[in-house]
């Protein structure tokens, strides 16, 4: 027989690198530069991991590093780990706007835009640098893992490890197979998070999973309870906080997450649920074409005098 032989099936792959993928020691954090993806970084650096964090924006990725710094120098102060720990910690990120880095990484999880091609097309060239064995983690809060991993050659090694924001604080993780993702790859991952000491939770590929599915919704409600007057936004906030017993209201939860962010997330949420509650509310549209994007902006729903992480 001649010609070329096909590539090998997704299951013959992961028989392979069964054995490689079961030791994580490198991470790659792929959209570092934002909120949510630098606290991964924080979380996967502080279980002793090394991190190469990349973004396309060397501006963004600065910020980033500036505010894990500051995370980690409040933890300091706050008597939770040494100065000695603290430089230790600082010691595992590299920070890179070069694609190509991520050759080095055992797993790769992409915190970028909630689009899916945005999502689709990074995968695609992960793919291209990435060693076979390397695992890829979304953290989309919305769409489909199975549509995010047709971006790459590799579906089987694709797996949505939703984190919750603040990742840095927040413990629960969202694990979410695709229709291909391999038992060893979702066992590798689910394993990783736990060395991390997460809390992590299956679901089913489905739209926003467990949280988003409620939390999108409810958001939206309480956007669209200050749009109909029924309260202001610190009256609605501290009514959720006392009578539902919540940590954070609605309304400060979108001022951290941004405001353009939930309006990425209602436009990724409706058109494949048809829920009217999670249509876009147009006073959130309105807030975010003035510029009030939330705490990133200095102003959302709130007032805000400093951009910085929460401590530990």
């Amino acid at each position: 027989m001649g010609g070329n032989q096909p590539d090998p099936s997704p299951a013959y792959r992961t028989e392979l690198c069964e054995e490689m993928s079961a030791a994580i020691r490198t991470v790659g954090i792929c959209g570092a530069g934002g909120t949510m993806g630098a606290g991964i970084a924080i979380v996967a650096a502080r279980a002793g991991f090394d991190v190469i964090c990349y973004d396309a924006v060397d501006a963004s990725l600065l910020r980033a590093a500036k505010q894990s710094q500051a995370f980690f120098q409040k933890s300091v102060e706050r008597g939770k780990m040494s100065e000695v720990e603290r430089d230790t910690v600082l010691g595992r990120f590299t920070c890179t706007t070069d694609i190509g880095a991520m050759a080095a990484c055992d797993l790769v999880i992409e915190a970028v835009f909630e689009e899916l091609g945005v999502k689709q097309k990074l995968l695609g060239a992960l793919d291209s640098v990435c060693s076979d064995h390397a695992i890829f983690g979304s953290n989309t809060s919305t769409l489909s893992i199975t549509e995010i991993a047709a971006g790459c050659k590799r579906p089987d090694r694709v797996v949505g490890m939703h984190f919750c924001l603040p990742a840095q604080l927040m413990k629960l993780v969202e694990m979410s197979p695709g229709l291909l993702t391999s038992h060893t790859t979702f066992k590798t991952a689910w394993d990783w998070t736990v060395q991390c000491g997460q809390i992590s939770v299956k679901t089913q590929d489905k739209p926003g999973f467990i949280l988003n599915a409620l939390l999108v919704p409810f958001n939206n409600d309480a956007i669209r309870a200050v749009e109909a007057g029924v309260a202001d936004a610190e009256s609605i906030d501290i009514a959720v906080k006392a009578g539902l017993g919540y940590k954070m209201g609605p309304l400060e939860l979108i001022d951290l997450i941004g405001l353009d962010t939930q309006i990425r997330l209602s436009e990724a949420f409706y058109p494949v649920t048809l829920d009217p509650r999670a249509a876009c509310p147009p006073l959130l549209r309105r807030m975010v074409a003035a510029g009030l994007l939330g705490r990133k902006s200095g102003r959302g729903f709130f007032n805000y005098t400093g951009n910085t992480m929460f401590g530990a």
